[in-house]
């Protein structure tokens, strides 16, 4: 796999990223990929499929997340030493000069000395004891310029790897909405029914007036559950890779103040369900557009909204890692992204997930329940 060669590659090209988490997680998203490609060989059914593609795509999110990290480090690190290097240019010609004159000069010119035999050997003496300093130096400006050479080729070839990995995870991306599309085989607790939906989001104004008439919009009787994520509370990982950009109760750059919080997320990130739910809608709504409200257990609701495009049907029972949407937005282009790498500034992070938490169909805040410190 060519994300694996890269990670490689920048761990050999530039040994202090070695430590560093971005090789890491490079390197462990390179075997996720060729653990998720294996399944996708062995996939019978629409629900291996489903699972399959979901880790092929996360682990194409997290290899291409590492590598921008590995190759911002990468260009940061040129940087440093092309500007060290004009700094020292005159420093540089100098030695050069130096050692050239050493290596060009006979050597009984070298020997003769206007004082004769004694100022001969003294000079002997200091040149033995220069030589060595300047050679010294020689080599540390050899090595420099061989670093600087060596990651530039580095970030010249990671286009490439980079292009694939992004058509790679393109078409990932169109085939598990195949996938889902035609997987037949979930548990279903309700069947909605179109028109009563439709009633009830002309009628509400305010997502509290829609969640508390959820249970309106279904043929029949909601089949009870018992399910129970309250031991997972306040550890539930975060539905997507992204960043924290707002907390609840904190005001946007609007001036809009949320009950949720706000993930910056990268253009079509897929977005999971944190834990099994019961798709309870999932659709466009309000000014939130598409979004996802998913029931962990009885009288807890997850909504997940800001989403592009929304998988699944009302009433579904789905397992933990479900591939719930993915995000808006364009797959940049790769000089933006080689751009982006080398700045460090976290502007790829261009869409938005707003995330949500209601208890008995009130806001809390989504921190209670989400494990936040580990934004990818």
């Amino acid at each position: 796999m060519k994300l694996l060669a890269l990670a490689v590659s920048l761990i050999s090209a530039f040994p202090a990223l070695a430590q560093t988490s971005s090789s890491q997680a490079a390197l462990e998203a390179a075997k996720m990929l060729e653990q998720a490609s294996l399944s996708l060989t062995e996939a019978d059914s629409a629900r291996d499929r489903v699972r399959a593609l979901t880790q092929t795509i996360q682990a194409y999110e997290a290899g291409l997340s590492a590598m921008r990290e590995g190759l911002r480090q990468a260009a940061t690190r040129e940087a440093q030493l092309s500007a060290e290097l004009r700094a020292r240019e005159k420093d540089v010609r100098q030695l050069i000069g130096v050692l050239q004159t050493i290596e060009t000069t006979a050597p009984p010119v070298l020997m003769l000395h206007p004082s004769g035999p004694l100022g001969a050997a003294r000079t002997g003496m200091m040149l033995s004891e220069v030589t060595p300093g300047l050679n010294a130096k020689a080599q540390a400006l050899a090595d420099d310029l061989n670093e600087v050479k060596t990651l530039r080729l580095l970030q010249q070839s990671a286009s490439e790897t980079l292009t694939e990995g992004l058509t790679g995870a393109q078409d990932a991306r169109s085939r598990l909405s195949e996938a889902v599309a035609d997987r037949k085989d979930l548990p279903r607790r309700f069947v909605e029914d179109p028109v009563r939906t439709a009633i009830l989001i002309s009628s509400t104004e305010t997502l509290d007036g829609f969640a508390s008439g959820l249970s309106e919009i279904s043929e029949g009787e909601i089949i009870e559950t018992d399910a129970d994520v309250s031991g997972q509370k306040g550890q539930i990982p975060l539905p997507v890779q992204g960043v924290m950009l707002h907390k609840a109760g904190e005001t946007d750059a609007a001036g809009v103040k949320r009950e949720g919080l706000v993930l910056g997320t990268r253009p079509r990130a897929l977005v999971t369900s944190p834990t099994a739910a019961t798709i309870r809608y999932r659709g466009p709504l309000l000014d939130l557009g598409n979004l996802v409200i998913l029931e962990p257990q009885p009288g807890l609701l997850f909504v997940f909204s800001g989403l592009q495009e929304v998988y699944g049907h009302p009433g579904q029972v789905i397992p933990e890692g479900t591939p719930v949407g993915l995000m808006p937005g364009e797959t940049p282009e790769i000089g933006a992204i080689l751009s982006t790498s080398g700045d460090g500034t976290g502007t790829d992070r261009s869409e938005t997930l707003y995330i949500e938490v209601r208890e008995d169909n009130s806001p809390v805040d989504p921190e209670s329940w989400f494990r936040t410190d580990k934004d990818g």
